[in-house]
Parts: structure tokens; C-alpha cells; sequence
């Protein structure tokens, strides 16, 4: 073989690879793919439903995180119903003082100005169950792609506190007969690839049959989770 015919066979051995990679199209993925998630929540909480004299102040965020099981409904597999299950760790700072007369009755009283305390939070841990039905233009080969997702969440809150903290003086309830323990909570999550935003409503308030000490008004606390969410495949 001489040196000429040695370098042709030399080019021809890596050319042919390259422009057999570039005529044969790549896989086109499992057609039988599903979009199975982990999903990890940050929010912000703000609270509706609650009488004028109390108001949203302080630290009020929460974290989630859970895993959702994707069943597609069509051929093209781009809408869904997704089952899961997670967790929910929220805190809302608040106006709202609760704690215990010497009956061991519950005492609802709106902090005024002339009250100087350091912190005001209520506390909770839920277990949530989502139901979702989800809006997407993923295919089997491409993993970012935009979404809309909407359903419900049941949750059931199995710690909570409500704690209030001033100079000397500590308060911290952890059984409030009337607190509502069931949750079902109305979610919409939509954007691109991992990011997204996120938001729900709850429907159950967090109390039942409370009152506000001062004027009777009624407290219904339904909390609001406005943040970010992302979806880890």
C-alpha cells in the first residue's frame, strides 16, 4: 500500500462513521414514555378570608415535595392525569393570637399596635395526595417542553403549632379543638422545562366555629401558596 492509498483509507475510515451518524436519524425515543416526577415546591403564603383587624406579617413560606405517577390519556401522549403523594411544611406569620383561657377554651384575639411581641406564627405539617390533569408538548425525545398543570390536592395536616413568643412570656398551642385537620386545596402549575410557577387556594378553612374575641367576626383562615415549583424527571 502506498502512502497516498494509506492517508485515502486513513480519511475514509473516520469520514464514512460521520456521515453514516448524520443520514441515520436518532432514535425516536420510548414511544410509551410517561412524565413520572419528583416535584419540589417553594411558596410564598398569604391568608384570605380573615376578619379586617388581622393581617399577614413576618415569615410565611413553606416547602413541598412529593413524587407524581403521569398516565397519559391520548396516543400522543401529551395529556395526562398524574396521581401522587408528598409532603407540605408551611408557616404564616399573622396578627392572630391563639391560646387557652383558665376553661381551657380557645381565645382568638387580633394583635393591636399597643402590643409589642417578637413573633406571631402558625405552624403545620400535612401529607397531601394531588390529583392533577396536565397540558404539555413533551415527545419522547425532547425533556423541556412547556406545561399546564391543574387539579386538587387532599391534605391532612398532622402537626401543627400555633406559637407566640414576647419578652417573658412564650405561648405555644398544639391542640386547637377547632382546627380543621382535612384539607382540599385547588392547584395550577404552568411554564418551561424545570422552572415553573406555582399556585393553589384552599377550599377548607383552617378553622371551624372560631370567633375573633373582640368584635364575634368569624375566622376562616383559607391559606394561598404563590412560588415556584420544579419538576425533576
Amino acid at each position: 500500500m502506498t502512502l497516498r492509498q494509506f492517508i485515502v483509507f486513513i480519511s475514509l475510515s473516520f469520514v464514512t462513521p460521520l456521515v453514516a451518524q448524520d443520514s441515520i436519524p436518532n432514535p425516536a425515543g420510548d414511544p410509551h414514555y410517561r412524565e413520572d416526577q419528583v416535584y419540589v415546591g417553594v411558596t410564598y403564603n398569604l391568608i384570605s378570608s380573615v376578619p379586617d383587624a388581622i393581617n399577614t406579617e413576618g415569615v410565611s413560606g413553606g416547602i413541598q415535595f412529593g413524587f407524581l405517577r403521569d398516565m397519559p390519556l391520548n396516543d400522543r401522549r401529551n395529556i395526562s392525569v398524574a396521581l401522587g403523594a408528598g409532603f407540605a411544611f408551611d408557616r404564616m406569620g399573622q396578627t392572630l393570637f391563639i391560646g387557652e383561657d383558665e376553661n381551657e377554651n380557645t381565645i382568638f384575639r387580633a394583635l393591636d399596635d399597643d402590643i409589642i411581641y417578637n413573633s406571631n406564627r402558625f405552624s403545620t405539617a400535612s401529607v397531601e395526595l394531588p390529583i392533577e390533569l396536565r397540558w404539555r408538548t413533551s415527545t419522547p425525545s425532547n425533556t423541556s417542553f412547556w406545561r399546564i398543570y391543574g387539579g386538587v390536592r387532599l391534605g391532612y395536616t398532622y402537626w401543627y403549632r400555633a406559637s407566640f413568643k414576647q419578652d417573658g412570656n412564650d405561648v405555644s398551642q398544639t391542640d386547637i379543638p377547632e382546627f380543621e385537620k382535612m384539607r382540599l386545596m385547588a392547584n395550577l402549575s404552568f411554564g418551561y422545562g424545570t422552572f415553573n410557577f406555582y399556585m393553589s387556594y384552599s377550599f377548607t378553612p383552617f378553622f371551624k366555629d372560631a370567633f375573633l374575641q373582640e368584635t364575634n367576626e368569624q375566622i376562616d383562615f383559607r391559606p394561598v401558596r404563590l412560588g415556584i415549583i420544579f419538576y425533576l424527571l
